[in-house]
């Protein structure tokens, strides 16, 4: 087997946008986009080094999780007949593919341009038995940013010889008006979901799938993320939304739009996933980030999309199961603007 390359940070650079990522993890660490006045902020969450993602100091900061994204309920599925145990990271359950997920390992750099349309493609193979789960599977995940202020994340996987859950997700936290900046409680959202998976007291979908008219979860109109949150049960929002009344574009269904009003600066996210884990960072507690910025509560805030959270036990949502003559293919496009 080839020895893994070290830890590094490349950049994504087409003149007006700006994206660090590193082979570690395939974590975006920077994002510059300009606001209305073409000022340049670094607008998601992370550190200043690599070090701290090393540590495990980050809650996820930017980095993508598999093999199978959130939680599974009690660490167990069946699958063709076998039962799978895997780590109780967070426990009772799995979290974010276990003890050292898809975040925690360093990926192959396989392709590079730069350019007006600048990418980089992340590649690594999971191994059978690897926390647990069944059968090898070849991963890659390609950043472009493919045209002045938008980026598209492109993941797929291909199991090698056995049918394996797959579930993918891009964990970076938001923060529109800078990552310094303090909370994204004035940050205006919505989302194209008229349906949530509300959850049990360990966070985990109990089955049902929730029209959200006429509760705090009700963002299919525009609305401060203040709004309501103090009505969700806990700590804030962390809940799978269905992704179901978006406009289609190439493929795509429109899942989110945010507007931080300081800035002006929007960013509207795109996607083929059936759903998206809307947090708003309720467990992120004196961090400190990039520039010795101290990131509280509401630091910043994360668009996972996703399929549904426990599908592998849950017969009613939308199956994760990937067989061996598949390939799982999960599209992201980040459109970045000011209005």
């Amino acid at each position: 087997m080839a020895e893994q390359g070290k830890p590094e940070v490349f950049e994504l650079n087409n003149g007006t946008m700006r994206v660090k990522i590193s082979n570690y993890g395939a974590t975006i660490t920077n994002l510059f986009v300009p606001d209305k006045q073409g000022h340049l902020d670094d607008v998601v969450l992370g550190f200043d080094t690599l070090e701290p993602y090393l540590k495990g100091i980050a809650p996820y900061f930017g980095c993508i999780v598999g093999r199978v994204a959130n939680r599974i309920k009690d660490g167990k599925f069946t699958l063709n007949g076998v039962e799978y145990t895997l780590p109780l990271n967070r426990p009772p359950n799995s979290l974010h593919g276990g003890n050292k997920g898809y975040d925690k390992v360093v990926w192959d750099i396989v392709d590079r341009k730069d350019g007006e349309t600048p990418s980089i493609t992340f590649k690594y193979h999971g191994h059978d038995g690897e926390e647990g789960y069944p059968g090898d599977v070849i991963v890659t995940a390609t950043y472009t940013l493919i045209s002045s202020t938008t980026m598209k994340l492109e993941m797929e996987a291909v199991p090698n010889n056995k049918a394996t859950p797959i579930n993918l997700a891009q964990h970076t936290y938001w923060n529109l008006a800078g990552h310094n900046s303090g909370n994204v409680l004035e940050h205006v959202v919505q989302i194209w979901a008229n349906h949530v998976t509300p959850v049990d007291e360990n966070t985990v979908p109990t089955g049902e799938i929730m029209p959200v008219k006429g509760t705090p979860f009700d963002f299919t109109t525009e609305k401060k993320v203040s709004a309501s949150i103090h009505e969700v049960p806990g700590l804030g929002y962390d809940h799978n939304y269905v992704l179901d009344c978006g406009e289609e574009k190439s493929g795509l269904k429109h899942a989110a739009k945010v507007k931080d009003p300081s800035s002006s600066r929007v960013l509207n996210l795109w996607t083929n996933s059936p759903g998206m884990q809307f947090y708003t960072g309720n467990y992120v507690n004196g961090v400190v980030g990039k520039g010795g910025a101290v990131y509280g509560k509401h630091a910043g805030l994360c668009l996972e999309t996703q399929g549904f959270p426990n599908a592998i036990n849950q017969p009613n949502f939308p199956s994760i199961v990937v067989q061996p003559t598949e390939k799982y293919k999960h599209t992201m496009l980040f459109e970045f603007s000011a209005e």
